[in-house]
């Protein structure tokens, strides 16, 4: 299992929500190209980057930041937020992002999804934000209504490669992931699985690194001090830890 330390850009800083909660920010750094070089200093090899205005406004907001930490920080990225047509996926895999996360255009445009899965293979990812058993689109602001099983079924009858699977629940709140949704999730789909949300202590680290995930996402608990990210990689590496 990977992990993959997250950036989350609101106005060019890094911060975090607590439950999606745009009212509800914490801001990290107003440097997110040094937070993304700090993490390769610790030995990770990929990471997350979500542009939140762009989720909330529907478009790249933070582009220009998200290519300045691909260009600077030695690390895969993968990248979403606000990414809905067909131009923002070649602005960003033409600048080196590594794998595109399409989020409400993956829900409410199938078209659109096939087209860049056909086109563009591995490179697209999906992002499933779980509230309330339902699929949350736009930034979490709004629910189609669409459970995620369902739209997971059909991720898989697409050829979607990876998917990051959040429980909104849980993000940011620092009180443990969801271990049985991802337990239950690994087993059932042979898409790659990447846990996101209230990854906040080693154990819970741990826990996902026995159930054959791809990756975890860790994001509030490397700011707060909850997770070493170098322990955190050497674990899902198999190597120890001091």
């Amino acid at each position: 299992m990977i992990i993959l330390p997250a950036i989350d850009l609101s106005c060019g800083e890094v911060v975090r929500l607590l439950h999606g909660d745009y009212n509800k920010k914490t801001v990290y750094s107003d440097d997110p190209v040094s937070v993304a070089k700090g993490f390769y200093d610790c030995g990770a090899s990929e990471m997350h980057v979500v542009d939140l205005d762009g989720a909330k406004e529907g478009y790249a907001v933070n582009a220009d930041v998200i290519e300045r930490i691909v260009r600077e920080s030695g690390m895969r990225v993968e990248v979403g937020g606000g990414i809905r047509n067909r131009e923002t996926v070649q602005k960003y895999i033409s600048c080196g992002v590594s794998r595109i996360i399409l989020g409400t255009a993956a829900l409410r445009d199938p078209d659109f999804l096939c087209e860049m899965v056909e086109k563009y293979g591995e490179k697209i990812a999906v992002g499933v934000d779980i509230k309330n058993g339902n699929v949350a689109v736009n930034g979490w602001l709004e629910d189609d209504g669409i459970g995620y099983s369902e739209f997971l079924d059909k991720l898989e009858s697409l050829g979607v490669k990876t998917v990051i699977v959040t429980d909104i629940s849980k993000d940011g709140a620092m009180q443990g992931t969801n271990r049985e949704l991802y337990r239950e999730l690994s087993e059932k789909y042979s898409f790659g699985v990447i846990a996101s949300g209230g990854v906040s202590h080693i154990d819970d680290v741990k826990a996902l690194n026995t159930m054959n995930l791809y990756g975890a996402i860790v994001g509030r608990a490397i700011y707060n001090g909850g997770i070493d990210l170098r322990e955190a990689v050497a674990v899902t590496k198999g190597g120890k830890t001091e």
